[in-house]
């Protein structure tokens, strides 16, 4: 693995996973074209952790003029600029597709742009608590801690999500998540191991203890998601994958929060 092909897949990642404003690579054809995740998968604990560092950089500068409260809505806010709310549109289709009562209509709602009643109430509650945990950290343990633990909850939820695409296969032969490929297992796992360095940067906010559950809540929420997934519509979707970050980002704040000590 040399580095300058790391890097140019990171930057291919952060692409697909941002708005960032990122240069055209030299040989690039269509940049703005889907990526291949059954190679890209490997920079996906990058993407996150340079999404979560970027988010955590906006809640240490608000936390140096305003109160905990204001600076987490300002750094959730940032996040969902930086990214185009790319997660959370996956989380309010998925909430939205429980409505439907076949696999065929479900499929349709989470392609449907509108929102309904339960994505706009999930969006409410995901955003609430993920506001309402970075405001507690931040409390507890101050921006800069909470700002390393943004970032490693950034690249265990992308990265553990993709757990989704790895174990199932496409619920449909069109969209996202049929033509960026199906990852490896084995590329995953290697993934998982750089995910697993990047998130000791959580032991400062939330000690060993919260680490460590933390990462096991991860891993419960995936098969969780897994057998929501197959169940609900037969397969893996983008938005499910997006859905299933949202929970992974949150559920990690949350037990950091629960664990966190001045």
């Amino acid at each position: 693995m040399d580095n300058p092909a790391l890097w140019r897949d990171t930057i291919v990642a952060l692409r697909f996973f941002s708005r960032l404003p990122l240069p055209i690579l030299p040989g690039e054809t269509d940049p703005h074209g889907l990526p291949d995740f059954t190679r890209l998968i490997r920079v996906v604990p990058l993407v996150g952790l340079v999404l979560g560092g970027l988010a955590g950089a906006v809640l240490i500068t608000a936390a140096l003029v305003w109160q905990p409260l204001i600076a987490a809505l300002l750094c959730v806010g940032a996040a969902a600029v930086m990214t185009g709310a790319f997660h959370e549109d996956g989380l309010a289709d998925s909430a939205d597709s429980l409505g439907g009562m076949s696999r065929e209509r479900r499929l349709d709602i989470m392609k449907d742009s509108r929102i309904g009643t339960f994505g706009a109430t999930a969006l409410i509650i995901g955003l609430g608590l993920r506001v309402a945990a970075l405001a507690g950290l931040v409390a507890s343990v101050g921006a800069g801690r909470t700002a390393l633990a943004l970032a490693a909850a950034g690249a265990v939820s992308r990265t553990v999500a993709l757990g989704l695409q790895v174990r199932l296969p496409p619920a449909r032969v069109e969209g996202a998540a049929y033509a960026t490929g199906q990852p490896r297992s084995e590329d995953w796992y290697r993934a998982l191991a750089l995910t697993g360095l990047i998130a000791l940067l959580a032991v400062p906010a939330g000690g060993w203890a919260g680490l460590v559950l933390g990462l096991v809540v991860a891993g419960l929420v995936l098969v969780l998601a897994i057998r929501f997934a197959e169940a609900h519509v037969g397969g893996q979707t983008g938005d499910i994958t997006g859905a299933t970050q949202q929970v992974i980002e949150i559920a990690m704040l949350l037990t950091l929060l629960a664990f966190a000590a001045p």
